[in-house]
């Protein structure tokens, strides 16, 4: 049996800003951008550079409930992991562009980590794994 995660939705306000922040600010990909006028949504799907896993599915929020949790989709935890293949390149590339983090560059046994927040808040951290660790390429 093979199985993937293909899509994690992430709750947001407005496709359209959500989008320019994705593509401008971390450089990710637009890959779908269909209307589902049946619905009143669109099928948005973003993804990193050079990524071939999974990718993530902009989720306009549709009811007040939803709104609730635009920017804490994990409650207050790192949400969203992006790992790179230079660290450095990627933080110093993203502060320039007014990427805000919350948490600075440390070396950990697993790679070097930082945390930043997105347009919402939601929290993600950006890593670079060492090159013995498991989930490596």
């Amino acid at each position: 049996m093979r199985q993937m995660i293909t899509h994690i939705a992430l709750v947001v306000r407005d496709y359209d800003e959500a989008i320019a922040f994705y593509t401008q600010k971390l450089s990710f990909k637009l890959i779908e951008d269909t209307a589902q006028p049946e619905q009143n949504k669109r099928w948005v799907v973003i993804a990193p550079p050079g990524s071939q896993g999974t990718n993530i599915l902009l989720a306009r929020a549709a009811s007040p409930e939803q709104e609730k949790f635009i920017g804490n989709q994990s409650g207050g935890r790192v949400f969203l992991f992006l790992n790179s293949d230079d660290f450095w390149r990627d933080y110093n590339a993203m502060q320039a562009k007014g990427i805000n983090f919350i948490r600075e560059p440390v070396e950990q046994d697993y790679g070097t980590v930082a945390v930043f927040e997105d347009l919402y808040g939601n929290q993600w951290d950006l890593l670079q794994l060492r090159s013995d660790h498991p989930l490596s390429s």
